[in-house]
């Protein structure tokens, strides 16, 4: 099992699908490491050699910021716009849409389970 950035990242599945499973690296990013190290896309995992393993992960390590640092600095965004008190930051504070999506029917996922409005017939 291959381990890059702090994931073990399946051994049975083409290069490209398996980067995708680093917090950070989609389809293109993925796209762009292979054809840049010259290694063919429909490779497994597990046929690559352990030198180009550790030139995928250097590269990571260099052209991206993935996982944990990722996340802390999403993180440190959102905050930043809680304290600024913008209208961005408000949604996020009450757990709204901030991307102007309507809110009077769905946005469930934000809003979460539907809360009963006592009094309210129609």
């Amino acid at each position: 099992m291959a381990r890059i950035a702090g994931v073990n990242i399946p051994t049975n599945k083409r290069v490209i699908i398996a980067l995708t499973y680093i917090h950070g690296i989609g389809r293109t990013a993925a796209a762009e490491i292979v054809e840049k190290l010259k290694i063919d896309p429909a490779r497994r995992v597990q046929d690559l050699t352990d030198q180009e393993i550790l030139h995928i992960r250097e590269t990571i390590d260099a052209e991206h910021t993935v996982e944990g640092d990722l996340r802390r600095e999403v993180a440190m965004n959102i905050k930043r716009l809680m304290d600024l008190a913008c209208y961005r930051g408000l949604r996020h504070r009450k757990g709204l849409p901030v991307r102007g999506q309507r809110t009077h029917t769905n946005a469930r996922t934000r809003k979460g389970k539907p809360k009963a409005i006592a009094g309210k017939k129609k």
